[in-house]
């Protein structure tokens, strides 16, 4: 079912993202996370796309199963950068197969170890292509884009980043869901902004329970978030205080008290990056949705 249609029920909900494990030994773990976090009855799970494509037969193989196996409606991420067409055709025919009915489209990064001839594929070099090429050759798929609360790392201006939310919507998108973000007033700030220029279309919040200093700083480096500076103080503070384990119940405390302000707000759901952990997740959503 494509994911689009079950946000139409307007219904509040969450969902989840989950990053193929690099090493196959670990998946027996992966999949019993999955079946824990499964319990919550997500309205979807997303499942990331390595950059240059590094994952997608694991993309492939953890979104078919967690379909077949775990009854999650899934969501498998697919970038264009480097790839050719042929390529996603054939990833687009295999997920068909395995009745995966939605995918999100996404320029991509650069693999860190890619030689100076890598480069995106032909036309294809923007998520705004990528979403229409995929419209037209699977027209009944449902597609979901990105958007970036406080504005890509790349773009010019905070106008003309909305600008490209738009067209990937206008393209072939169905809704969005943004990068994570702390601070509320961002994602509010993106949605006023997107409406005033006519874009009607859902826009998810995403959400990250903060587990670790060293991993959400080594994030935040990548995709331009802002950390508070209290939010900040608070998570060193409970790192010196207490740990890994400290860090943990601040960040998690952050990302319910966030979860909770959007909701409360009438968001039609959250998107919360579980970064493979169950514990913070199971507590960041306990008792978060109206029965």
């Amino acid at each position: 079912m494509r994911i689009v249609d079950k946000i139409a029920a307007g219904k509040q909900f969450i969902s989840l993202e989950f990053f193929p494990p690099k090493d196959q030994k670990e998946w027996p773990v992966f999949f019993r996370t999955t079946d824990r976090l499964a319990q919550l009855n997500p309205l979807f799970a997303s499942v990331t796309y390595g950059a240059g494509g590094s994952s997608k037969g694991e993309t492939l193989e953890i979104v078919s199963r967690l379909k077949r196996e775990h009854g999650l409606e899934t969501m498998a991420h697919l970038t264009c950068i480097g790839a050719q067409r042929g390529e996603l055709l054939q990833f687009m025919d295999d997920l068909a197969l395995a009745e995966v009915d939605n995918v999100l489209a996404l320029r991509g990064d650069r693999p860190a170890d890619a030689p100076p001839e890598f480069s995106a594929c032909g036309t294809l070099r923007h998520a705004c292509d990528l979403a229409a090429f995929i419209r037209n050759a699977h027209p009944g798929v449902g597609i979901g884009v990105a958007g970036y609360p406080e504005t890509h790392p790349e773009a010019t201006s905070p106008e003309a980043d909305l600008g490209f939310l738009k067209l990937k919507l206008d393209q072939g998108g169905d809704f969005a869901i943004t990068q994570l973000f702390f601070d509320n007033r961002y994602y509010f700030d993106l949605v006023r902004r997107a409406r005033e220029l006519g874009v009607d279309k859902a826009i998810i919040p995403g959400i990250i329970p903060v587990v670790s200093l060293k991993v959400i700083r080594r994030i935040v480096s990548m995709c331009g978030a802002t950390l508070p500076p209290e939010f900040l103080a608070s998570l060193e503070e409970a790192d010196r205080r207490g740990g890994a384990a400290a860090v943990q119940e601040v960040g998690v405390a952050w990302a319910r008290r966030q979860a909770q302000d959007l909701l409360a707000a009438g968001v039609p759901g959250v998107h919360i990056y579980t970064l493979n952990r169950d514990e913070a997740v199971l507590k960041l959503v306990d008792g978060l949705l109206a029965v």
